[in-house]
């Protein structure tokens, strides 16, 4: 079954300590929801930088990257129906979804 990787776009920023828990909740519902389909949980990031071919930049361009998560699914399409129930979205995040590709190394 192909691999997916959600790319996470976006901090979420919330007005209450409350509010913020309350959106780690849904994280941890909608992710269990996900069941067997999450091949790795992936991982919240900090702070990013833009490497190419002219240097190093600091900030990660205009739409920084904010975490990981790895799935399998059928489908771009399934795929892309379990990221938009996502509530990273409702809180003004965005998510990329990239099949990822088998590559022997």
């Amino acid at each position: 079954m192909p691999k997916f990787v959600f790319a996470y776009h976006g901090a979420p920023e919330f007005e209450t300590k409350q509010d913020g828990a309350n959106h780690m909740l849904a994280w941890r519902e909608w992710m269990q929801g996900l069941g067997d389909a999450v091949v790795d949980p992936g991982v919240p990031v900090g702070k990013s930088w833009t490497v190419s071919s002219a240097g190093a930049e600091e900030g990660g361009g205009s739409n920084p990257l904010s975490g990981i998560t790895i799935v399998q699914a059928d489908t771009m399409e399934a795929a892309v129906t379990m990221a938009l129930a996502c509530p990273h979205i409702s809180a003004g995040g965005s998510i990329e979804v990239a099949e990822a590709m088998e590559m022997e190394m």
